[in-house]
């Protein structure tokens, strides 16, 4: 007998801490919907490099040899942190927020003010005020940001305009992570706003933090994350300082735009600049009954968003709904009798040959 070349998938979740908890996660309705007789538990969070190098000398921590490039579609409202921002902005803050200089140093943020108009100065003194802020003793930034979390709660208080400190943000992270470094980090990276179906690329050794909302991630097959705050997760600030890529780019820069395919209106295609993966939207409009997702020369895994239907790969059938996961052949395509009145919302992962 042939093997099946579609078939349903049982995807585990897991319980990152800084997932969402019990049914404010999307992960978690989507696993519930698939499979009604799964027990969500209210209380638990729910979400889905130099890598060698790290693999070799510290197998415990970083299990895994293969580098890390992810790519996250929003589904809702999304923001995160990705990338050094154009070193203008860092400056700004420097001279805006005094607590941030305290905690960088004056020499180290005199270095930073005298180095645009040369990359590799821009790279070196952004490398040099980073690594001081991780490395600050931990009184002294604990203090620092105690006061600053005091003064822009008195300006937001008093109807001032706390964007020069980044205040909202600020007092947001504050209020997750208090007295975590991290919470200075705002000051040195991009913070992206993603509308839905728009997406971020985050190359190897991009530093990055997802904040707020839902997203798919897809990312190569690595499990090394090195962190260095905003998490109750092991921390390595000595690595992540030494590894991170220090080119400032603004933020428009790293929101990745989609294709769509001129043969099918449906289908949208976000192909990355890496070998590894990419990820193709489709989404069937309501007054369809019927679809083909086309065959194309990579195996790949379909998530079903919204919608129902069921699918036909000779000889086998299939039916699918929301949270349902499939494999897909290579070579394979797969007939849709759409069974739902809203149309559908699927995410195919594959690799582009």
């Amino acid at each position: 007998m042939a093997a099946a070349k579609v078939f349903p998938l049982k995807c585990a979740v897991q319980h990152y801490a800084w997932g969402k908890v019990g049914l404010e996660s999307e992960v978690a309705k989507l696993t519930l919907s698939n499979d009604p007789t799964v027990a969500v538990e209210q209380e638990k969070p729910y979400a889905e490099e130099l890598a060698v190098q790290l693999h070799a000398q510290f197998p415990d921590r970083y299990p895994d040899k293969n580098h890390k490039p992810e790519m996250a579609i929003a589904l809702t409202p999304f923001e995160g942190l990705c990338g050094f921002r154009p070193v203008e902005e860092i400056i700004g803050f420097l001279k805006n927020v005094p607590e941030f200089h305290a905690v960088i140093g004056n020499e180290a943020a005199e270095t930073l003010e005298n180095s645009p108009g040369d990359p590799y100065r821009v790279s070196a003194a952004l490398k040099k005020c980073f690594t001081r802020m991780m490395n600050c003793e931990k009184k002294t930034f604990v203090d620092q940001l105690n006061m600053l979390v005091k003064r822009v709660l008195q300006e937001a208080a008093g109807g001032k305009d706390t964007t020069g400190s980044n205040g909202e943000l600020l007092l947001r992270l504050h209020s997750q992570f208090p007295g975590d470094v991290g919470c200075f980090v705002i000051y040195f990276l991009n913070v992206i706003q993603l509308r839905p179906g728009e997406a971020m690329f985050l190359g190897a050794n991009e530093p990055h933090a997802y904040l707020y909302g839902d997203c798919i991630e897809c990312m190569a097959c690595s499990d090394n994350t090195v962190r260095a705050g905003l998490t109750p997760k092991f921390i390595d600030v000595q690595t992540l300082c030494e590894m991170l890529n220090y080119t400032p780019a603004p933020a428009n820069s790293k929101i990745f735009p989609s294709v769509r395919d001129p043969g099918d209106p449906c289908v949208f295609v976000y192909d990355p600049p890496v070998p590894d993966f990419a990820v193709i939207k489709i989404e069937i409009p309501c007054s369809a009954k019927r679809y083909t997702i086309s065959s194309i020369d990579s195996a790949s895994i379909l998530l079903v968003i919204r919608g129902e239907a069921t699918g036909t790969a000779a000889p086998s059938e299939v039916k699918i709904r929301r949270g349902s996961v499939l494999f897909i052949a290579a070579n394979q395509a797969v007939d849709l009798c759409i069974r739902s009145v809203d149309g559908m919302l699927l995410f195919r992962a594959c690799c582009m040959l």
